[in-house]
């Protein structure tokens, strides 16, 4: 492994040096345990422990197979799939392994006693399998988190429609959490050459998500002029969202929790912020009543920030606890986009204000190939950011995940794989340095 750190780090490593080295036969992975699945049995969601689940162990190296790519992983990041893994809801990921390994002998691989988790990664490609034409060992790359098989023609107009759709490190094993992990080559995308590697791996998962969501005709389809509220603004999905809006023209409405998050979303350029905490809003009476008059006085804040006008379209993803008030003050004819449900599953809302006022729900999930491709291109021309606030060791992916579970983070939250040190991994010093403010927005002592 420190040889291939060692290439990774070097100046002068070509493709041909890094086809040269020698792949080790195990690596260390942040991986789940089958045997610890009932461990949080009978707990509240709050109180389950990722620090409790997640363990640091070597796990043998898997065969590239064809179409496949092994990645020396210099870093990864935190999604809230990764806090779901951990904490086994809403169901442990080992069903979607199982479920993965009856496809075929090729996915077997898949379905082990451990699962190496995570869902992004930038590093540097050691290994490409047969058919493999595009990405050669060398290649500094990203990866987004798409995987398919594409056998189905329901997956050729978006892939995302694939019957075989999953989330690589979530839904499939060999995760960006450890020191390698396995792709499937068409994840791969360039790594931005402005950034390091912990900044290049942030925005994968939620930026992609965020562009469909927000962006893409598959989503909302944003045009210059819209209001967007947008739930979490500061967060891992919201501050990609923010930034998606403001540059396409539209207007943010950022609903956070605190001074400290509206001020970053102020520094992003957002102007319309409504702090949710101070404002105190309380959607529901109890755990089966909403009160609609929390719903009202929200739509009257929203449009003394707006000069009158109603949102267009609904960034949303908390899920039950805000999905009643997301229906409610959304313009007639306008769009709730969802893509998760952190605060609960099962959504409830007035659906007079649904179907009499023409508006629409559309459910959103990651992205295709070519709406990842599209937003890492943004990213690598320096037009959206990442929003990285904290890094954190390898050996320190359960306390990393654990601040992301209890909302203790802004932005995203990094951890370190290979990569030694923070601060590495940078090749365009000039575009850096014209977005150096930026880059460091979300960073936090």
């Amino acid at each position: 492994m420190n040889e291939i750190v060692s290439a990774v780090l070097s100046e002068d490593a070509e493709g041909r040096d890094f086809a040269a080295l020698r792949i080790p036969e195990s690596y260390r992975g942040c991986v789940l345990r089958k045997q610890d699945v009932g461990l949080f049995d009978g707990m509240a969601t709050a109180n389950r422990d990722p620090r409790k689940s997640l363990h640091l162990q070597d796990v043998p190296t898997p065969e590239v197979g064809p179409g496949e790519a092994l990645v020396a992983v210099m870093a990864s990041s935190i999604n809230y799939n990764t806090v779901w893994s951990s904490i086994f809801e809403p169901l442990p990921t080992f069903h979607f392994l199982e479920r993965y390994g009856r496809l075929s002998e090729s996915a077997r691989r898949h379905d082990l006693p451990y699962h190496v988790i995570g869902s992004d990664l930038a590093g540097v490609v050691l290994r490409t399998g047969p058919g493999v034409n595009r990405w050669r060992p060398g290649d500094r790359v990203v990866a987004h988190c798409l995987s398919v098989e594409l056998e189905s023609a329901e997956g050729h107009g978006d892939t995302m429609l694939d019957p075989e759709q999953r989330i690589w490190g979530f839904e499939t094993n060999f995760g960006g959490l450890a020191q390698l992990a396995l792709v499937k080559a068409n994840q791969l995308m360039p790594k931005p050459a402005h950034l390091t590697w912990e900044e290049a791996a942030s925005p994968g998962l939620v930026n992609s998500t965020a562009y469909r969501q927000l962006v893409s005709r598959n989503g909302a389809g944003l045009k210059q002029g819209d209001n967007v509220l947008i739930w979490g603004a500061s967060g891992g999905l919201g501050s990609y969202a923010t930034q998606l809006a403001l540059a396409g023209g539209a207007t943010p409405i950022c609903v956070v929790s605190n001074p400290r998050k509206a001020e970053v979303c102020r520094s992003m350029g957002a102007e319309a912020i409504i702090d949710r905490s101070a404002e105190d809003y309380r959607f529901w009476k109890d755990e089966h009543h909403q009160d609609p008059r929390e719903w009202k006085r929200f739509g009257a804040r929203i449009r003394e920030l707006t000069g009158g006008e109603d949102v267009d379209i609904v960034f949303e993803h908390p899920g039950r606890e805000t999905f009643g008030a997301s229906v409610y003050v959304t313009r007639k004819g306008g769009t709730i986009v969802t893509c998760a449900s952190t605060s609960g599953y099962l959504h409830q809302y007035d659906n007079r204000y649904l179907w009499m006022s023409l508006k629409r729900i559309v459910g959103s999930h990651f992205a295709n190939y070519r709406e990842a491709w599209e937003a890492n291109r943004l990213v690598a021309k320096g037009k959206i950011h990442p929003t990285l606030s904290k890094v954190y060791p390898l050996e320190e992916t359960g306390q990393a995940a654990f601040e992301v579970h209890q909302n203790l983070h802004q932005g995203k939250v990094g951890v370190l794989g290979l990569a030694p040190t923070e601060g590495l991994g940078v090749t365009d010093h000039e575009l850096r340095a014209r977005h150096l403010g930026a880059i460091n927005r979300f960073r936090v002592s």
